[in-house]
């Protein structure tokens, strides 16, 4: 990349700042492309700002105005005049972009994906861009509406000398996010272990709610504490759009293996309570704490609190805290006793709730009780296998029209309560991320 220093800043010289050019503009092109101009990237060629982005027929380009960008009709245009090339395309597509534009791209460009599921990526980018381009891939862990402020941005060099990754750095450094550096194969592994089983837990959430027809936060159950971000994470995930998480499940060969065996874990574990094995499911529960939390049969783990409060979570409730300030829809700061068998079959860290729930013995002692002796939340335990092994056949086959069927008939069930669950959702996730709690979604 002639004439771009490896620390170059958008104060730099014009002559010295790279050309940028986004190639797909859905929510995520649209966040990254936002936030690019704001920082001040744009370097001007003849006739053209720096910032190029490609598909303009994209719904959110019609309110996109920001000074120094140019929408350009197709990515040839992009391609051939940016020194620095992202690729923010659904990963059922990359393959097929990539093949349309990448021969075009500039001599010596910078190339990155936004894909959420890398495999495809990879093979892309391998089969279709020129050899004398660098790879150096990208991926935000989190969604278009949370700010990327203290958020993990991974960066993964691919095919491409130190300097080509400096330069990277020093376009993003606007974002404030926390680089975490990564092989497309260790991506996906992670995205699979911390993404795919977490969406797929919630997926079977609200499956399994709607399958009882009744929201069950209005009726007692499900508010205050936990319940309060199981619920609004539910609902967030199903006011977005199906196919982020359908490619990220159904393209990623770790994600497939991630989300059978956690509809298989959920069936043991309900097995096991319908059983009345308060023994074999505390032994069970308890290896499992001991292995991913390092934390042994009858520690309370660490002293630092990694959660908000119960009393806090009660200010998020759908339809009950908000409304009146220092309201606890559950009468104290306690909510009532669940199984949590979401969590317990899932063990993943999103949003430290899975650790805030198995850290604590007398929390886990409880759920476990629960599981085995009040058989309150039973029936939606039935339910929620039900769902759990349901999705993970709908990833096994690589359906994404039936994937998008199961999401969207769920979805319609919840509609009503997307508007209010996305503010208070929203507060309730910066609230977490101002609690310096990590985030992915």
């Amino acid at each position: 990349m002639p004439n771009i220093p490896v620390d170059v800043t958008p104060s730099h010289p014009l002559d010295q700042q790279p050309t940028i050019g986004l190639i797909g503009m859905g929510a995520m092109g649209t966040m990254y492309a936002r936030h690019l101009a704001d920082a001040g990237w744009k370097k001007y060629v003849p006739c053209f700002p720096s910032l190029s982005l490609a598909k303009p027929t994209f719904p959110s380009l019609k309110n996109l105005r920001v000074p120094g960008i140019t929408v350009h009709a197709d990515g040839h245009a992009v391609s051939r005049i940016s020194d620095f090339i992202m690729y923010s395309v659904e990963a059922e597509f990359i393959g097929r972009v990539v093949s349309q534009y990448g021969p075009s791209t500039k001599v010596g460009a910078i190339v990155a994906g936004q894909t959420s599921v890398k495999a495809p990526e990879k093979a892309a980018f391998e089969s279709h861009l020129p050899n004398d381009v660098h790879i150096v891939s990208l991926h935000s862990l989190h969604g278009p509406t949370v700010s990327p402020v203290g958020q993990p941005l991974v960066i993964i060099k691919h095919r491409a000398p130190d300097e080509s990754v400096r330069i990277v750095e020093n376009i993003f450094k606007c974002f404030k996010s926390r680089y975490v550096y990564l092989t497309y194969e260790d991506h996906d592994l992670v995205t699979a272990n911390v993404q795919a089983v977490t969406h797929a837990a919630f997926l079977t959430m609200g499956t399994a709610w709607a399958a009882q027809r009744a929201y069950p936060w209005e009726q007692g159950q499900y508010v205050g504490g936990i319940e309060t971000v199981k619920v609004n994470i539910m609902l967030r995930i199903y006011a977005n759009k199906w196919h982020v998480y359908a490619g990220l499940a159904i393209l990623n060969p770790s994600a497939k293996i991630q989300i059978d065996t956690y509809a298989s874990s959920a069936t043991e574990l309900f097995k096991l309570m319908l059983a009345g094995d308060h023994d074999g499911l505390r032994q069970r529960i308890y290896a499992a704490r001991e292995s991913v939390f390092g934390v042994k049969d009858t520690e309370q783990g660490s002293s630092t609190p990694i959660f908000l409060t119960e009393d806090v979570l009660d200010q998020f409730t759908i339809g009950g805290s908000t409304k009146r300030p220092g309201y606890s829809p559950t009468g104290h700061s306690a909510p009532k006793n669940n199984s949590h068998l979401a969590l317990l079959a899932m063990f993943r860290m999103w949003i430290g709730v899975a650790e805030y729930l198995c850290r604590s013995v007398s929390r886990l002692d409880a759920a476990i009780n629960a599981a085995v002796y009040d058989v309150t939340h039973r029936s939606d335990d039935l339910e929620f296998v039900v769902a759990a092994r349901g999705w993970s056949q709908c990833v096994a086959f690589g359906d994404f029209e039936l994937y998008k069927d199961r999401f969207m008939q769920t979805a319609t069930f919840f509609e009503s309560r997307f508007e209010e669950a996305n503010k208070i959702g929203g507060a309730m996730i910066k609230a977490i991320v101002d609690s310096n709690t990590p985030v992915i979604t």
